[in-house]
């Protein structure tokens, strides 16, 4: 068995269970259940929550936060569950690179020892500024004194033993959601992996979750030869859908099927039923990887730094906006205003205003704000007005809902449906400069539905194509129940109820959020 990786630094002793020996990774005692109740109640309450049980007087409090988080963060394997699995050696060698033959396959032979494998204790560094105070710029603290303390997770990539015979492989692909740039490219590099591995069994679910259970919808074999083209083009080829799972019925077809490697690509709802058909294949003690991978073009999955599809968006977004700032600049009085995408979450909005140069305002979900009054957004753009001459502002789709009535309409997935922002504020701001007399042209630019359906750029291309080999080589690896993503530049394995909790936001103290006030120049609207 392979050794604790010395950066975790803890002063305490491991046990290691049975399941554990096999894939080469310890299983920490845990503090007594006084000292949990003291750190933490449950796996999925927010860190504020967490830090106020933890007891800051007890001289150990530091060890056993980090026992704590080793234990949330501990990625489920076959072999908690199963006694059965056997490791082999794996069949992804690049130092070889020779075709997987009938002979290769039931042998698998390791003539040559190649460096390219992770070690299974190694980690990457969660957290890397160490904010000395409470009240530096985006500071997250633990205690009141910012204490240092260390968070590892787990590095993804390919490992020397695997858990699954390439041959006995039936593996699922499944897009769920909305469309996001680079759905195709994620596919097809999961198709190719799983193809170097030696998997000849490969489909398509098409149309999200739905493709398990109607009995119309026929599932699309997979190969290279099918997607080697296809991410030249945006959408999925898979096609999308958006509906809560009926996940017994999803389990029981996977059986019927045969498949055992299940790969999700969704954002926080998808990967919640990603999670809940792991947890079904565990109860029947199927031997079945499930495993995610982030897709939400808002950026708004936890822990991450970026999911793919985000830096698309922000680069098309330029177009939308750069259109709205001619508008406004040609027309006497002009006011662009673009809406763009961001439910819960501002990202899109900050940073594409912030990489244009030509936004005045920029509205978020995270940061509240009023149309009317003296500090209110129409005060502001008739100064602009008047000292500027045009205005462009950019607003996120969930900003500035408390100022509209609820629909009370939901869809597919349960999501209430938003009111639209952005006709609001256009139908307010003539409204208002009309009741003064003032001028003013406005143009509002919705941009929404070209920027999901477009090609990934350069950036996303590359995330989405190590995002896929990744997601495969995790299955391979024996894990399920997890998802794979991009943490402080170094790609990583998350248990999916962590990075599900809750949405990733926007801090409007973090220094991107300043940095965006500076570049446009607006002040507060409250």
């Amino acid at each position: 068995m392979e050794a604790i990786s010395p950066p975790f630094g803890l002063q305490f002793v491991a046990a290691v269970k049975n399941s554990s020996r096999r894939h080469g990774f310890p299983t920490l005692i845990l503090p007594s259940l006084r000292s949990l109740n003291r750190i933490c109640k449950t796996n999925r309450v927010h860190t504020e929550t967490r830090n106020q049980s933890i007891d800051f007087n007890d001289p150990e409090w530091k060890i056993k936060f980090q026992e704590d988080f080793e234990r949330r963060f501990y990625i489920p394997h076959l072999s908690d569950f199963l006694n059965d699995v056997v490791p082999i050696p794996s069949t992804f060698c690049l130092k070889s690179r020779r075709p997987v033959t009938e002979d290769f396959a039931d042998g698998y032979p390791s003539d040559e020892k190649w460096n390219g494998y992770i070690n299974n204790n190694d980690r990457v560094l969660l957290k890397v500024i160490h904010y000395s105070s409470t009240t530096s710029a985006g500071a997250e603290c633990i205690d009141p004194d910012c204490s240092w303390v260390e968070q590892w997770v787990h590095r993804a990539g390919p490992r020397e033993k695997i858990y699954f015979k390439p041959e006995e492989v039936n593996a699922a692909i499944v897009t769920c959601g909305g469309l996001c740039p680079g759905l195709n490219d994620v596919i097809r590099q999961i198709v190719i992996t799983l193809e170097i591995y030696g998997v000849t069994n490969i489909v398509g679910i098409r149309f999200g979750y739905h493709g398990f259970s109607d009995k119309g919808i026929h599932k699309m074999p997979l190969s290279r030869k099918v997607v080697e083209n296809i991410h030249l083009g945006g959408g999925s080829l898979l096609g999308v859908s958006r509906g809560v799972p009926n996940v017994a019925e999803i389990v029981d077809s996977m059986q019927e099927t045969g498949i055992n490697m299940l790969f999700v690509l969704g954002g926080n709802g998808p990967h919640a039923g990603a999670n809940a058909i792991h947890n079904e294949c565990r109860n029947r003690r199927m031997r079945v990887a499930v495993v995610g991978v982030p897709k939400t073009i808002d950026n708004d999955i936890l822990l991450m730094d970026k999911t793919f599809g985000f830096d698309t968006a922000v680069e098309e977004a330029q177009r939308a906006i750069n259109s709205a700032y001619i508008e406004a600049r040609s027309a006497y009085h002009g006011i662009g205003l673009v809406k763009l995408m961001g439910r819960n979450s501002g990202f899109i909005a900050m940073h594409a205003s912030l990489s244009s140069g030509q936004v005045d305002i920029c509205l978020i979900p995270e940061v509240p704000f009023q149309l009317h009054g003296e500090h209110g957004v129409l005060t502001h753009l008739k100064y602009l007005l008047e000292t500027k001459g045009s205005a462009v502002v950019c607003v996120s789709e969930g900003a500035g809902q408390n100022l509209l009535e609820s629909t009370n309409v939901t869809d597919a997935s349960g999501k209430i449906k938003f009111s639209d922002i952005g006709v609001h504020i256009q139908q307010e701001t003539k409204k208002y400069f009309k009741e003064i007399g003032l001028p003013a042209d406005v143009k509002y630019i919705d941009p929404t539905y070209m920027i999901r359906a477009c090609r990934a750029n350069a950036s996303d291309g590359i995330l989405c194509t190590v995002l896929g080999q990744n997601a495969v080589h995790g299955a391979f690896a024996g894990y399920s129940g997890i998802t794979v993503g991009i943490c402080n530049t170094h790609y990583v394995y998350l248990p999916i109820p962590e990075v599900i909790s809750n949405p990733k936001q926007v801090d409007p103290n973090s220094r991107m959020w300043h940095r965006c006030l500076t570049s446009t120049g607006q002040p507060d609207f409250i």
